[in-house]
């Protein structure tokens, strides 16, 4: 039977389309299986690529995403490090747009707030473990230092929590003076002083030590005490009281 010149192309349409319909079948069972999973089981029995692949799903509604979600932690080098990476850096990796990037730091932005949440209900001193875990969600990934100080009113509940300094890789140049002064704007019973160490070598370093002295006389003049003094890194923490070089 002789064959049409539409018929070819009709024939070609009739044997593509059970393949599109495959590929499409296989990407949104990926993902229906994901969100089982998750609602079955919890978020915690996703490896970390699985867990920044569902929230990929979100913004890149039309795309497997699972690629996507392993190339970013390999290029920030973990899961924590992607959600602390900035839009700019995030907007350099291949397939991220600006609303990908914008769910990411929302992301970021929601986790900090639900744990400092925890600890400025109450006074801070009884849930330590939540601030430490604040800070590292906050600093533990920075590239460069900063000093955070928490201020405290007279019952230890937060009255203010800023970024005061920041300084280069390896350096935060502090004012003793700077910080007492903001500490009696703000009618400030005590603080903790947080830093962070982007090397992730914890030790206190011997201007560290001079530092947190010089800030703690300043306190101590006006009345107001100095808790502690933190600092955080990639790996951990360690607190100048515990230490020994805070009484």
């Amino acid at each position: 039977m002789p064959h049409s010149s539409d018929a070819e192309p009709l024939l070609d349409i009739i044997t593509e389309q059970p393949k599109n319909k495959l590929a499409a079948a296989h990407y949104l069972g990926h993902r229906d299986r994901l969100r089982c999973k998750v609602l079955t089981f919890g978020s915690d029995v996703l490896q970390d690529y699985e867990l920044l692949e569902m929230l990929l799903t979100y913004a890149i509604p039309r795309k497997d995403v699972k690629p996507l979600a392993k190339e970013l932690i390999h290029s920030f080098g973990s899961f924590a490090a992607v959600l602390n990476a900035s839009p700019e850096e995030l907007r350099r990796i291949n397939g991220i747009k600006d609303n990908t990037a914008a769910l990411i730091v929302t992301i970021r932005g929601c986790a900090l707030r639900m744990v400092k949440n925890q600890f400025s209900s109450g006074p801070v001193i009884k849930d330590w473990k939540a601030l430490i875990e604040y800070c590292k969600i906050d600093m533990g990934q920075k590239k460069s230092e900063c000093l955070r100080v928490i201020f405290l009113d007279s019952r230890s509940q937060l009255i203010k929590d800023e970024i005061l300094q920041k300084g280069t890789i390896s350096q935060t140049p502090v004012y003793p003076r700077e910080i007492a002064k903001r500490a009696l704007e703000l009618g400030a019973a005590s603080i903790v002083m947080v830093h962070n160490h982007p090397a992730c070598d914890m030790r206190p370093s011997k201007n560290d030590i001079q530092m947190t002295k010089a800030v703690q006389n300043a306190l101590t003049a006006l009345d107001i005490t100095l808790i502690d003094h933190i600092i955080i890194s990639k790996t951990g923490h360690i607190s100048f009281k515990a230490c020994g070089f805070l009484k």
